[in-house]
């Protein structure tokens, strides 16, 4: 698809077909000749309104290109075999080469967005190091994701590894496009799950309008590639970025130890640590998020 014709149908601005007929949903603002891109990944059962609340506070000068990972949102529903985070990588190397194929870049990922972006460094290295200015890694992990307790300690802990694999295979075998869920248990259960201390109505309900949105069964294969992720070989090629990892000190779902085997691995990364916060830190903490990655982008602009 060609940038005239985008221009011709604004509606196919919205709409990017992957290499293997999957249509995804994107967002593109700020001007075009701004000196950076910033492109932010959403995480699992999300989808680009992750990021709304963090919007407002990055500088509205930087152009911003955010999107749907296939399965969520309004794009695609992951085919079998393509509900991996390998192809969420080449999803957005392939993505980037359409909507912003020049100039440096600054990648921030939330979750599984976050996982993108190590696969991505991995499977993609001549766009990392041709192109990447800055990463941000927010709330995210490298691995042992299969041995997710929700902090739970012993029986519970280990019964709740052992469900997860269960979960992803029911989520996997629904045939319903939303999951049909009160939206007044959903919110309970976000609440307690993935939110730390005294979450806000609005960010909790951002939070379940998005769940609700995505598909159950590439949300359970997608559960599946999450549990199987290994992202340390693309940490490695990320050393000489300029880095950030933000973590919650409340976050279940990536606890903080995997946050520091991030850091660890990213010799010059900031590593920010914020108290009270638990896994959704672009609505928990959004000025925090917005100025640790402007920050990012600040560095790549003077560089």
């Amino acid at each position: 698809m060609t940038t005239a014709s985008r221009l011709r149908d604004p509606s196919l601005a919205h709409r990017f077909v992957a290499s293997d007929g999957a249509a995804l949903h994107v967002e593109l603002s700020g001007p075009a000749d701004s000196a950076v891109t910033l492109v932010l990944v959403h995480g699992w059962t999300q989808d680009h309104r992750t990021w709304d609340f963090v919007l407002p506070h990055l500088d509205p000068g930087v152009r911003v290109l955010r999107y749907d990972l296939r399965g969520h949102g309004g794009s695609a529903h992951a085919r079998p075999g393509s509900a991996s985070i390998a192809r969420l990588a080449d999803d957005l190397a392939e993505l980037i080469a359409d909507r912003v194929p020049n100039g440096p870049l600054v990648l921030a990922g939330h979750s599984m967005g976050g996982m993108t972006l190590m696969v991505l460094a991995e499977r993609h290295p001549a766009l990392v190091r041709e192109r990447l200015a800055g990463a941000a890694f927010v709330a995210t992990s490298s691995g042992d994701m299969d041995r997710l307790t929700l902090g739970f300690p012993g029986l519970v802990g280990r019964g709740v590894t052992r469900f997860e694999p269960r979960l992803a295979r029911l989520l996997a075998g629904l045939r319903s496009d939303t999951l049909r869920l009160r939206p007044g248990m959903v919110r309970s259960g976000s609440r307690r799950l993935v939110f730390g201390d005294r979450p806000g109505r609005a960010q909790v309900d951002s939070v379940v309008e998005q769940l609700l949105c995505a598909h159950p069964a590439s949300a359970g294969l997608f559960l599946d590639a999450i549990a199987s992720h290994r992202g340390i070989g693309g940490l490695g090629a990320l050393c000489d970025v300029p880095s950030v990892v933000l973590a919650g000190e409340k976050d279940r779902l990536c606890p903080l130890a995997h946050a520091k085997v991030i850091a660890d691995e990213l010799p010059h990364a900031e590593f920010v640590r914020y108290p009270g916060a638990g896994h959704m830190l672009p609505q928990e903490r959004p000025y925090e998020v917005a100025r640790r990655i402007s920050a990012l982008v600040r560095t790549a602009v003077t560089n």
